[in-house]
């Protein structure tokens, strides 16, 4: 079964930064596309960004100039690096194998999610 843990979530100021790992164990993550989602209260889960393995980039349009998503396959690990945070961006972030275009959609089962990591973005 897929498992990915993310971390780096963590309270920042508006217009601070954050860099999100996406961390894969027990399979090799170079050939899978790897989207970051989030959801905050009350809403639902939305796809953030996504990378493929060639690393081509997908990003909604609330955090495009804002979020760029990396990957480095030696590490096993993905990363979204979050700049100019704002208060709208506080949410539960999490990973997963995804399809990037023609926009950001899961392909894991929502049984086999990691638990997340909290950003909350808050003076």
């Amino acid at each position: 079964q897929v498992q990915l843990v993310e971390s780096g979530g963590d309270l920042v100021q508006p217009g601070g930064s954050l860099r999100l790992s996406c961390a894969a164990t027990r399979f090799s993550l170079d050939a899978s596309s790897i989207g970051w989602f989030r959801q905050a209260p009350g809403k639902e889960r939305e796809g953030v960004s996504c990378i493929t393995p060639l690393g081509n980039a997908q990003s909604a349009d609330a955090v495009k100039g804002r979020f760029t998503i990396s990957r480095d396959n030696a590490k096993n690990t993905v990363y979204l690096q979050m700049n100019n945070l704002k208060p709208e961006d506080t949410a539960v972030y999490y990973c997963a194998t995804s399809q990037c275009f023609p926009q950001i959609t899961a392909l894991q089962e929502d049984d086999s999610w990691g638990r997340g990591t909290q950003v909350t973005v808050s003076s």
